[in-house]
């Protein structure tokens, strides 16, 4: 496995592999989620990149970036064990030197939810994807359901500006009692870990409500706050019950549906999804 740091090197290197490359994009500190991707991409592709950078652009002022949990020699331990062949870390002044000041937006589908919450943040996103993808060159880019917006952020930045890619998504891991598994859940004492199972719970509520014939998207929504409300370490910043396409909220539940959610539990801030259909 192959440890390179810059850019120029990464190009270098990404010559060598033999296509078709598959490719996993990561901030790091590595859980069974990150895993399951780079166990995908070996499975369908000779070659296997992945990335591991923390990347500012997409953090807010008052975000965690500098308490963002980072463990590089565990991480590299990992990718060797699931055999990748080379693993891009880049520091942020080659990612972003001085001077730079090109940026990608993406439209109407970054207004809502996660962009409503963190403005800029979608615009880092697509700006350091697309700087990765042009880098590393994948043929395919394996990403996890659990950040649905950013998956069908990246989808829409790889098909209107034909970057030639396959995104694949794949489903959400969950621990045992229900919790996606998010490196941001390092943050959580045992009392807030046991609090946050009510983001899955509410979600199996919604899906529950709609398989009982329930069609108001708005009830959903109000019975969904209603359970989490009963949480006390809980606190709510936004359901949702939208459009997979457009993230546009739905009045009556059709199918698919984007069941979504963002809920503070103690100080982290934690997100999750299911499709209703």
């Amino acid at each position: 496995m192959q440890v390179v740091e810059t850019i120029a090197e990464m190009k270098r290197v990404r010559k060598e592999l033999t296509g078709p490359v598959g490719f996993v994009a990561t901030m790091g500190f590595f859980h069974e989620g990150h895993l399951s991707l780079v166990r995908k991409a070996r499975a369908r592709n000779p070659s296997v990149a992945v990335s591991i950078f923390v990347n500012p652009a997409q953090f807010g002022p008052a975000e965690d970036f500098d308490t963002y949990p980072r463990d590089l020699p565990r991480d590299l331990s990992l990718l060797e064990k699931e055999r990748a062949d080379v693993v891009f870390m880049p520091s942020v002044a080659e990612m972003y030197p001085p001077g730079f000041d090109s940026w990608v937006d993406i439209a109407s589908v970054t207004d809502r939810l996660e962009g409503a919450s963190r403005p800029g943040h979608f615009r880092g996103v697509a700006t350091v994807v697309n700087k990765l993808f042009n880098i590393i060159r994948p043929d395919v880019s394996y990403f996890g359901q659990k950040d649905a917006q950013q998956v069908l952020v990246v989808r829409k930045m790889v098909q209107e500006l034909k970057m030639g890619l396959e995104i694949v998504a794949l489903p959400t891991v969950r621990e045992d009692d229900g919790l996606a598994v998010s490196s941001r859940n390092a943050y959580l004492n045992p009392e807030e870990r046991k609090a946050a199972t009510i983001l899955h719970r509410s979600l199996c509520l919604a899906e529950e409500l709609w398989e009982k014939g329930e069609k108001d998207a708005g009830s959903i929504r109000q019975q969904m706050r209603e359970l989490i409300q009963k949480e006390p370490l809980a606190r709510i910043d936004y359901v949702s019950i939208a459009d997979p396409e457009t993230l546009e909220e739905m009045d009556e539940v059709r199918t698919p549906a984007l069941a979504s959610l963002a809920v503070w539990t103690g100080r982290t801030r934690l997100i999750d999804n299911v499709v209703v259909e």
